[in-house]
């Protein structure tokens, strides 16, 4: 092996371009050459018509950062197995001919890596290098860390604005059918209540929780200012289970229903609770914010923070897990592995796993959601009692998420 092609495929996130930079150096420190094929799995579909790609020597390394989020490569989404052309693995392998290309390093998360899959079966050497902010894979992934930090930041921050005006403030995130971002970044905001897929929201448990919570921040503040926060992800299910989406926005291209409303549809359940509780006026003229025919009941706002929890830098965590997975992948090439997702390594230890099982979904424990609703965080369900099994450890690493 003398000549790998690096890809990165699905949606940005942080860490990405360590990933590149950590597979360039190994390479580099192996004798390897290793080039950008830019544009994800379209510009590998692409390949045979392109002229010229670039090798990702020392001089063109120094001229991106790794700490920047997103990826110089660039990305597409793409499933080569939905083109209509039944040439189009030979294409792609006539495109790796032409630039002597021996294998790929693809780094994408759970559709990214079946395509991966999908070529490694059609005779392409392919290696995963797990990627997305969802968290939602079998090991960590890159992109994760930077965007629980990202999210939990903007949430913490918004309370200057919700105190400042007495609102509840509700945010969308990320993270379609798995709610760890949600999750996890809602813990590091210390938001008040957390709603993911995995639970059923039961509303009148959230306004409950709410009423209580935001109506006595608001009386036992010597200014009368509180606010309440609410972190929701996008995949939130209806009580009867259905999926809550903007039809309009259609499917994208690995054919997954475009989530959207998630928030919106939170806003609406707690301000039809707030105009149907007869106490909450009293509570108004109480604090001395109650104005007939204007301002009768607290405001609830829906905030999306969106693709700004993608962008920008990427955590210290994402850069060294960049590092590397990017460099371990070229390490497994040269022992001949592939099909695979590197999982972690650990000093001399370069852990692997199956791509086809690297890629089934993840979801949020909810055991371990129970400990936080001992602690008064609400996750729209009756919390059960948490009862803890005691174990001692000695040495073990586990991971973070």
């Amino acid at each position: 092996m003398k000549k790998i092609g690096i890809l990165t495929s699905g949606g940005d996130c942080g860490g990405l371009n360590a990933v590149l930079k950590g597979a360039a150096l190994m390479a580099l420190s192996k004798g390897l050459e290793l080039y950008i094929i830019p544009n994800g799995y379209a510009g590998l579909y692409n390949l045979l018509d392109q002229q010229h790609i670039v090798k990702l020597d020392p001089a063109r390394l120094d001229r991106f950062d790794a700490n920047f989020a997103g990826s110089e490569a660039g990305h597409s989404r793409v499933k080569i197995k939905a083109i209509s052309n039944p040439e189009k693995y030979s294409r792609i392998k006539a495109g790796m001919k032409k630039f002597e290309l021996d294998a790929l390093i693809i780094s994408g998360g759970d559709d990214s890596g079946s395509v991966m899959v999908d070529l490694n079966q059609n005779g392409i050497q392919c290696i995963h290098c797990p990627k997305t902010m969802d968290l939602d894979l079998q090991t960590y992934s890159v992109g994760g860390d930077s965007t629980v930090n990202r999210i939990a930041q903007f949430v913490h921050d918004l309370k200057t604005t919700g105190k400042t005006h007495n609102r509840v403030l509700v945010t969308e995130v990320f993270g379609r059918y798995a709610g760890h971002t949600a999750f996890r970044s809602g813990i590091a905001a210390e938001a008040d209540c957390i709603l993911i897929p995995e639970i059923p929201a039961n509303w009148d448990i959230v306004y409950e929780h709410l009423k209580e919570r935001f109506t006595r921040r608001i009386r036992e503040s010597d200014v009368h200012s509180g606010t309440y926060t609410i972190v929701v992800a996008e995949g939130l299910k209806n009580a009867d289970g259905s999926d809550i989406v903007d039809e309009s926005a259609g499917v994208d291209a690995f054919g997954h229903k475009k989530l959207a409303g998630a928030g919106k549809y939170t806003c609406q359940q707690i301000q039809k609770r707030l105009k149907a509780d007869p106490s909450m006026p009293l509570f108004m003229k109480e604090t001395g914010m109650f104005v007939e025919g204007i301002y009768e009941i607290p405001e609830v706002r829906e905030i999306h923070p969106g693709h700004l929890v993608r962008a920008g830098n990427s955590s210290a965590y994402d850069i060294n897990f960049g590092f590397e997975a990017g460099g371990g992948a070229v390490l497994l090439l040269l022992e001949g592995k592939t099909g695979v997702t590197i999982s972690k390594v650990k000093g001399r230890k370069i852990e692997y796993i199956e791509s086809s099982k690297a890629i089934a979904q993840r979801h949020v424990d909810l055991d371990h959601a129970a400990i936080y609703e001992s602690m008064g965080i609400c996750f729209g369900r009756v919390p059960g009692s948490y009862e803890p099994i005691y174990r001692e450890v000695e040495g073990i690493y586990e991971r973070i998420y």
